[in-house]
């Protein structure tokens, strides 16, 4: 288990699309981050998935080289990288060890391992960060179920 306490009312945790559209940009998830640490947030939980995770914990890496904030990337199980190219496995392998902590939520694979991960970082955060452009597939269900449990959304 995590290493880093994590208190909810200072955390956030990140979801979206391993595809990013024209109109994603890096620039506006910056200063969502930023208005967020000036807010007392310093904690940010990460999904490690390609897309906008990865965007998300690179930001987050720029950030936290002028701001004291932690990464925890959220694992969902030990072999969440199996489908992933050798240049993406190589930047999760880069990813993993400049990560302040790593939570794994499942040793083996499910089908519903990605969904407790998801879970868990919504019911550890006070505020969930999402890149929403379609209403399928596991961004959807995690923005559908950080509402239902009263956690705020910032779609960016």
């Amino acid at each position: 288990m995590s290493m880093v306490m994590i208190n909810p009312l200072k955390t956030c945790a990140v979801t979206g699309h391993r595809t990013l559209y024209k109109d994603f940009d890096r620039d506006k998830l910056k200063n969502v981050f930023l208005k967020l640490i000036e807010q007392k947030i310093n904690t940010f939980l990460v999904g490690m998935a390609i897309g906008f995770d990865t965007e998300c914990f690179k930001v987050l890496e720029e950030i936290r080289k002028e701001k004291e904030i932690y990464i925890i990337g959220c694992i969902p199980c030990k072999n969440q990288d199996y489908k992933f190219n050798l240049s993406q496995k190589k930047e999760y392998e880069r990813l993993k060890k400049e990560a302040d902590d790593l939570i794994l939520v499942s040793e083996n694979y499910s089908t519903y391992c990605m969904q407790k991960r998801n879970r868990f970082m919504v019911d550890n955060c006070f505020v969930l960060v999402s890149y929403l452009r379609k209403n399928t597939g596991g961004t959807f269900y995690t923005v559908k179920y950080a509402e239902k449990v009263g956690i705020p959304i910032i779609n960016i």
